[in-house]
């Protein structure tokens, strides 16, 4: 029975690290492509 404790908290690490890792791509995704919309728009402008 001490392995499933082990597995539980292995799993718990793992979901958080994907929750993190994903929020942190959703950011950066957002911030790019909020930069490249005010590019086109300086292009377009132009």
């Amino acid at each position: 029975m001490r392995r499933k404790p082990d597995l539980l908290w292995v799993l718990v690490v793992v979901f958080s690290l994907g929750m993190v890792t994903t929020g942190y791509t959703q950011s950066q995704w957002q911030s790019g492509s909020a930069t490249s919309a005010v590019a086109e728009t300086d292009i377009s402008a132009r």
